[in-house]
């Protein structure tokens, strides 16, 4: 399950461009779309808010003091945040399930909206959150309508396990409504795809469950003495002590995908310094491969990997003498046995980094394997051949083929793209090369110039 994965391989590349970007901008004001669509959501959560405390009758009798301590147990808990994917998950669900039968159900949604401003309020005071962000904290509340709504229709006013289909519908019209509340504010506020915000909403959703039995038996124990729901917090404080340990993992991880990346960029420029012409190569076969990689619909991971792949696929002709890479005229049999072995080497440099890049290194390795099995080092045929590698190998080879060569000229693009598919299915992977057609017939703007293909790059935008 992705939410698994995201605890124990840290975030993906595209989380983490988010995450990095929202670090940057809490400091500052709400602008423009954002603006407006966290305004309008706050404004209607509002109305529908005081419409629920005005109407909806039922529950246990107001009482301001109990009110009071809740608000304040339920700041402290929201402070309590785990980091997942660009965003983070709170425990306040063992203080939100409780509530919902010491209060007046229609006061409920108030009473969480005022818990999470207080909440927000420290960061505010630091600095680190600007006032205007207090409107999100309050759209945040929007997943207490639905069981305050469900729950008070119903006439439900205290924890009896024989309601569990009522309790059940309570937890269902939570999620739902915080599910879709958030993926339309994010989606049309900020332009963060809904596929993206499946893994964090998961992860929302995941904890929510798992925390309402616990919830709820504090909502039993608390029914005749209220406030021993307070008993409560020193699970917070555990839950707070977890929650740093895995903040400090998240941080570990974008540092280190951070160092990866510039590793990735110090060996290009080796590479580059050592031959212009394979640097240059390089970096073309970047573009056309990252945008081979979209039209198949690689996920982030994998199309980061053929990112990195495309950019230090020849990263081990450093380890070949000059003389060799740079001869103008048909290499020899023994001299192509040595050109063969800069995969191998460039696996085992890229091995040495570790981490991520071993994975990068397996691409390197395989990417002059041939569909049909005549390619090197290891003979791999057909599915045996990553699919990161066979794109890089199919991008590279039109690459080349498009580029002036000191032993041939440049191929015209409609020569190439028929050689191409001349060779899906014996070179290249069928797949992969039907992929490339698509992208050169319209998906992206290529310049066939001196210096190769030049493909716009596709930005990762999440």
């Amino acid at each position: 399950m992705p939410i698994f994965e995201d605890l124990r391989s840290g975030l993906s590349p595209a989380a983490e461009e988010l995450h990095e970007g929202f670090d940057q901008v809490v400091s500052e004001p709400l602008r423009g779309r954002e603006l407006r669509v966290e305004c309008f959501t706050a404004g209607i959560y509002l109305v529908v808010a005081t419409v629920m405390a005005a109407t909806l009758d039922g529950g246990p009798q107001f009482d301001p003091v109990l009110a009071v301590a809740l608000v304040c147990s339920y700041a402290l808990a929201s402070r309590i945040r785990f980091a997942i994917g660009y965003g983070y998950t709170v425990p306040t669900q063992v203080l939100f399930v409780p509530m919902l039968f010491l209060l007046p159900p229609g006061a409920v949604p108030l009473v969480v909206t005022a818990g999470i401003l207080l909440g927000a309020l420290p960061d505010v005071i630091r600095g680190d959150l600007h006032p205007s962000r207090l409107v999100v904290a309050t759209g945040d509340s929007w997943h207490a309508v639905g069981p305050a709504l469900v729950l008070g229709l119903a006439g439900v006013t205290s924890p009896e396990l024989s309601d569990w289909p009522l309790l059940l519908a309570a937890l269902c019209a939570q999620i739902g409504v915080d599910a879709v509340v958030s993926t339309l504010r994010e989606w049309i506020g900020l332009g963060i795809r809904p596929s993206l915000q499946r893994d964090v909403l998961g992860w929302i959703t995941f904890v929510d469950v798992l925390l309402s039995p616990v919830g709820l038996l504090a909502a039993l124990a608390a029914e005749d003495q209220p406030y021993l729901v307070l008993l409560i917090l020193p699970l917070g404080g555990l839950l707070a002590v977890f929650a740093a340990e895995r903040g400090a993992r998240v941080r570990q991880a974008l540092e280190l995908s951070r160092a990866y990346r510039g590793t990735t960029l110090l060996l290009s420029d080796v590479l580059d310094a050592d031959d212009e012409y394979t640097g240059f190569h390089s970096r073309s076969v970047v573009s056309l491969s990252i945008a081979v990689a979209d039209e198949l619909g690689l996920g982030s991971t994998e199309r980061r990997n053929v990112e990195f792949g495309a950019l230090l696929h020849d990263v081990g002709k450093i380890a070949v003498p000059k003389e060799i890479i740079n001869k103008p005229g048909k290499l020899t049999d023994e001299e192509w046995l040595i050109i063969k072995t800069h995969t191998v080497e460039g696996q085992r440099m890229l091995d040495q980094v570790g981490g991520l890049l071993s994975d990068v290194g397996r691409i390197v390795r395989s990417s002059h394997e041939k569909w049909d099995g005549s390619g090197y080092p290891d003979g791999l045929a057909g599915d045996e051949i990553p699919l990161g590698a066979a794109i890089v190998s199919c991008c590279d080879a039109f690459n080349a083929m498009t580029t002036d060569r000191p032993y041939r000229a440049a191929l015209p693009l409609e020569e190439a793209l028929a050689e191409v598919r001349a060779c899906a299915g014996t070179q290249f992977s069928p797949v992969v090369a039907d992929a490339l057609v698509r992208v050169l017939g319209g998906t992206v703007r290529n310049v066939v110039n001196r210096g190769g293909i030049r493909a716009a790059p596709v930005p990762v935008r999440a």
